[in-house]
């Protein structure tokens, strides 16, 4: 497992010794830390049963599945997966004991379709970072853990660059994170390939601060369609020509045209050719599974899995790929970092360098402490009927009160570089400090905290919330994440054993109240 010796002395626990050789990332290459060779990923996307339920699919804590798709994943010859689907609840470590012992990396993304940044309506609050440390705690301590992305193409388009200030916040966070747990994983993100913003997306999450910066990148790129494809015509020289010189890896995060099929993957040999491998390290073909979009390379069906068409060209063409990389020990980079792109609607880009600040649950437990309104909910609601009808009176909330009350604490404006004190606070408590503005406003008459029964008053243990802004989480309160909509000091802090879903509000919740709130 991955951990500090100086950690796990501290904790007294005897860990099996490494069955995999950790990567690192140095200048714009990976390489195996042991023997100092060049790393190229020869990955799959690896999703299994996506579309067979409505919820989150974890399939790396599902040993029957692992068991099933461990045979197919080594005759392919990848040595890596990525995978978009996973939960910090339940085990997770024979799936990863299988994979380390296979010799397979995995490649994580934080987000779920539940849990991630809503690019139409961003924000970030305490609830989605806890839920990314709760992740990162799952998941930091497998020795085979190759990377997390923070973001899939959550900007894919001119109309919601904004989003981005927010993810890369999350990269921000989440790499401060796993410094202070003592390891050593890169957090990257995956964007799409928009010849509007390409470039601004590329030197966005590459410029400003150094501990701000991605420390990898992925292109989703799918433009390599058929035999008669080229290097050149198909877009991949222009693609290999802006990530040239850069200080950070770059990788295909999803690749694979399916415009004709069977796909022959005739990408491969520039991939890992001398095309690429300079700029590149390898990627990910999309995907494992054959879902109705037919990109699967395999079919699966309960405890059996076929193999599909491509599947044999897949293997023939990566089995071909014999990259040539450096050193380690005789690498020296010399990439240059990036200058982030103008803001303004001329350029295609308004996310402003400025990011929203860290989420700190002591700064919106303190604000809870000093207001006299509040929610009367003390949890988010869980289904989708009384979730819509949550955020329709939410909405009408911030409707009135918003139109003649400053709302600034508790918006942003990632235009401008302008997050509120409490804008990072989770949708309850953000909530709740706007019905208090109301209550104060109307200088705390009768009738003023009732909202149609959505708010009561409540005694404020704090005179005012004048040292909240200045409060700030300690390393030791870990993930721990806080749902409470009044001003008591209930919490859930996540215990050695596993982390509770109790305390982590959805995203998709969330993005109704930001859709109300915004």
């Amino acid at each position: 497992m991955r951990v500090s010796i100086a950690s796990a002395a501290l904790l007294g626990l005897a860990f099996r010794a490494a069955a995999i050789d950790p990567i690192v990332t140095k200048g714009s290459k990976f390489f195996n830390s042991k023997t100092g060779e060049q790393f190229f990923i020869k990955g799959v996307a690896y999703q299994p049963d996506i579309e067979s339920t409505s919820q989150v699919r974890d399939p790396l804590a599902d040993k029957a599945i692992c068991t099933r798709d461990l045979p197919f994943l080594k005759d392919m010859g990848v040595n890596a997966i990525r995978v978009y689907q996973t939960e910090p609840f339940g085990n997770h470590d024979d799936c990863m004991k299988m994979l380390s012992d296979a010799g397979i990396y995995v490649l994580l993304d934080l987000s779920t379709p539940t849990e991630t940044i809503n690019r139409e309506t961003p924000t970030y609050d305490v609830d989605l970072y806890g839920y990314y440390k709760q992740k990162i705690d799952t998941f930091g301590e497998y020795d085979n853990i190759l990377g997390f992305f923070a973001g899939n193409e959550v900007t894919n388009a001119v109309n919601n660059t904004d989003a981005s200030a927010f993810v890369k916040a999350v990269i921000r966070d989440t790499r401060s994170y796993i410094k202070e747990k003592g390891l050593s994983i890169p957090v990257g993100y995956a964007a799409n390939d928009d010849a509007d913003i390409r470039w601004q997306l590329q030197t966005y999450f590459d410029c400003g601060s150094t501990d701000e910066q991605a420390e990898f990148l992925a292109i989703n790129l799918y433009e390599w369609c058929g035999d008669d494809a080229t290097f050149e015509t198909s877009g991949y020289a222009d693609v290999v020509k802006n990530a040239t010189g850069w200080d950070i890896p770059y990788i295909l995060g999803e690749y694979g045209c399916n415009a004709i099929r069977p796909r022959t993957f005739t990408e491969i040999a520039s991939i890992y050719g001398s095309d690429m491998t300079d700029v590149f390290s390898g990627g990910f073909v999309y995907e494992y599974v054959e879902e109705a979009n037919g990109y699967g390379l395999v079919e699966v069906s309960g405890s059996k899995a076929t193999k599909t068409e491509d599947y044999a060209n897949f293997k023939t063409a990566l089995a071909a790929a014999k990259p040539s990389g450096v050193k380690m020990s005789s690498y020296s980079p010399s990439g240059k970092q990036q200058t982030c792109p103008k803001v303004g609607s001329d350029y295609h880009w308004v996310a402003s360098s400025t990011l929203p600040p860290t989420p700190s649950n002591a700064t919106c437990e303190c604000m809870m402490k000093s207001l006299s309104c509040t929610s009367k909910l003390t949890a988010m609601p869980t289904s989708a009927s009384d979730l819509k009808s949550f955020g329709q009176n939410v909405g009408q909330i911030f409707g009135t009160v918003c139109a003649s009350i400053d709302c600034g604490d508790v918006s942003t404006d990632a235009s401008k570089g302008e997050y509120g004190k409490y804008s990072g606070c989770n949708a309850l408590q953000r909530v709740s400090w706007v019905v208090n503005a109301w209550y104060e406003n109307e200088r705390m008459v009768d009738g003023s905290c009732d909202f149609d029964g959505f708010a009561t008053t409540a005694k404020p243990s704090l005179s005012d919330d004048s040292s909240c802004s200045s409060q700030k989480d300690s390393s030791s309160s870990g993930s721990s994440s806080h749902t409470s909509g009044s001003n008591s000091d209930d919490s859930e802090d996540d215990s050695s054993s596993g982390a509770s879903r109790a305390g982590v509000v959805s995203a998709a919740a969330a993005a109704i109240i930001a859709a109300a709130l915004f």
